[in-house]
């Protein structure tokens, strides 16, 4: 007879990764009784789920190694969608599952592998269409889906050399919007086109001029009502509006009263109301706004988080309801239903306890140019200074928001101080704010970090002489281009997924990410080669003088390997502190990874303080 012993529990930091946690959720707005769930439920791994919103019961759609973060439910409920690709290269396929469960389905075959940029449906469920990205340009792809959800023959109906994203239908799927840069010039600035999903012509525009952006957001929800929710950003900040793509009449939301962005989230069933979300200084506020009149009501809810800015959120409930994914940085994200007066009514995916953490603060400080840089700070028990994390987020067009972080709290728990800074190319602090990189890309960043550093030791928050970088991404190329371009104030660097070499992670990126690159460049290497040379860290590697550590994915098509490859060696000819981790992913890794990237950075980083 063996003795059983019972396992060890885990460390109240790792703990954290694994509380369920809703990430996102949709209904079937023809079906209401079917709905989808993006969850954690299933050990820390994000997942798509059939949801019973009656009980709140989940029903596991997919199994995917490193997680499936995004997917789609059709308004009939007939089906689940996700794209699937390989070994977590970004290039694969959209497939769909039955609601009931099954086999995965391909739904177009016949394309060769392609990067997603959009999935939409007609309101009627007769319409698929999706935005798949390959060496033959931004492609919008239509499938008509017969009476009993059959899949019919893909077609491709547009193709841009230029960026053009999403993949919007109207409520018979006879029009598309998509987001085009082809006024622009390729720039990263955005108008909405309105296609004829028949004959694939250009049925309307609307562009706000070179210095502006509009952004579809979604199209009417009723049928016979052909008007399109956006945005624009002409006066500098992001506003709502509604556009009839046939009259070409427009009703703008100015909304004076309100500072910050003011983001479009979802149209009411009815037609009734918008839902949006003010974005001022990083806080957050949900608001309903009578489409007809422009009356705006603010919804008296907590404070916390409520719209993710890569696209999760709040939305309506079938019954006109707000169904609101809120969470902050010690709760984890969980979807309520918000009552009128902005309480919660219910709670219709409730997420798990997560181990007590150390609450976030919002700081401003100001840049070397005097301009205001927002950041997220939080600081362990005890009195400063504190050896300190600085952390830069991805994208770079990207916000952290009041969030729940299992990172921040680990290092808060290991005894760290931790400032996440939203740099210059941040989201949602303006139009100016965000585009001030674009041909210059890691200047200001790199000006809003030092200065982020000094505010923190001013403060007697950081101690200078343990001072570390840590980011993933876009946060990763900042931690290796601040350690070769102020190279004396820091104790030493932390990058997953990285770019070192700007002009060969272009070369061997994929395609949907070259265009982007080249609008922040304002062209690609060989049309500027000085600007990806002054940008890539690789240049300044001979300055490095704190020890860096970076994890870096083998098949990732967004900081591609071969890039870092020629960064390592060339730091290791320097004789330079370089330690560098493989991993046999792409560049999103499963919570496993993650938990061992931290201990190994936890031992990194003691030797460093």
């Amino acid at each position: 007879m063996t003795n059983a012993t019972t396992p060890a529990p885990l460390p109240l930091w790792q703990q954290r990764f694994f509380v369920p946690m809703v990430v996102g959720a949709q209904v079937a707005h023809g079906n209401p009784a079917r709905d989808m769930a993006i969850s954690t439920a299933a050990g820390g791994q994000g997942q798509l789920y059939a949801w019973e919103r009656a009980t709140g019961a989940l029903r596991q759609l997919t199994d995917a190694a490193h997680g499936q973060w995004e997917g789609w439910l059709d308004p009939l409920g007939r089906h689940v969608y996700h794209h699937q690709d390989v070994d977590g290269t970004e290039l694969g396929h959209l497939v769909r599952v039955p609601f009931a469960g099954g086999a995965a389905e391909d739904t177009t075959p016949d394309l060769p592998p392609y990067t997603l940029r959009g999935v939409g449906f007609s309101g009627d469920g007769r319409r698929l269409a999706l935005d798949a990205v390959s060496e033959a340009g931004f492609q919008l792809v239509v499938v008509p889906l017969a009476d009993d959800g059959t899949l019919g023959q893909a077609r491709i109906v547009f193709t841009s050399a230029k960026e053009a994203w999403y993949a919007l239908l109207n409520h018979d799927g006879s029009r598309a919007a998509m987001i085009s840069t082809a006024r622009a010039g390729g720039q990263r600035r955005y108008s909405t086109i309105v296609l004829d999903t028949a004959t694939g012509e250009t049925v309307a525009e609307l562009w706000d001029g070179l210095e502006a952006s509009v952004e579809a957001v979604c199209f009417a929800p009723r049928p016979g009502d052909p008007r399109l929710l956006a945005t624009t950003t002409r006066s500098g900040f992001t506003r709502p509006l509604l556009w009839n793509p046939v009259t070409g009449e427009r009703t703008n939301f100015d909304l004076p009263e309100l500072g910050g962005e003011v983001m479009a989230l979802d149209w009411s069933p009815d037609g009734r109301d918008l839902l949006l979300c003010q974005i001022d200084r990083a806080a957050q506020q949900l608001y309903r706004l009578e489409a007809a009149t422009g009356v705006l009501a603010r919804i008296a809810h907590a404070p916390g988080g409520y719209y993710n800015p890569f696209g999760g959120g709040s939305f309506f409930g079938p019954d006109g309801t707000i169904y609101a994914l809120w969470e902050n940085s010690v709760h984890p994200p969980q979807l309520v239903e918000l009552a009128a007066d902005g309480s919660v009514a219910r709670v219709l995916l409730s997420a798990g306890d997560a181990p007590s953490g150390r609450a976030w603060r919002s700081i401003t400080f100001a840049s070397s140019d005097g301009t205001p840089v927002q950041a997220w700070l939080a600081t362990p028990e005890g009195d400063g200074p504190f050896p300190t994390i600085v952390e830069m987020h991805g994208g770079p067009h990207f916000a952290v928001t009041d969030a729940f972080n299992p990172i921040a709290q680990a290092w808060l728990d290991h005894g760290f101080a931790f400032c996440s800074i939203n740099f210059r190319g941040s989201t949602t602090f303006g139009r100016a704010f965000k585009e001030q990189i674009w041909g210059d890309v890691g200047h200001w960043e790199v000006e809003d970090v030092v200065a982020g550093r000094a505010w923190l030791v001013a403060q007697g928050i950081a101690d200078p002489a343990k001072v570390l970088l840590f980011g993933a991404s876009y946060g990763g190329f900042l931690t290796l281009l601040l350690l070769g371009r102020t190279p004396d104030l820091w104790a030493g660097g932390m990058a997953i997924a990285a770019v070192a070499d700007e002009a060969l992670g272009f070369a061997d990126t994929n395609d949907a990410l070259k265009a982007a690159i080249a609008g922040w460049y304002g062209g690609t290497p060989d049309e500027v080669p000085e600007r990806y040379h002054r940008s890539s860290p690789l240049t300044y590697a001979e300055h490095v003088q704190a020890p860096v550590i970076i994890f870096q994915g083998h098949n990732d098509t967004r900081t591609p390997p071969r890039q870092m490859e020629v960064y390592v060696e060339r730091m290791r000819s320097l004789g330079k502190a370089i330690e560098i981790e493989w991993y046999d992913a792409g560049h999103g890794v499963g919570t496993a990874e993650v938990i061992a990237f931290l201990e190994q950075m936890f031992e990194f980083a003691k030797e460093r303080v």
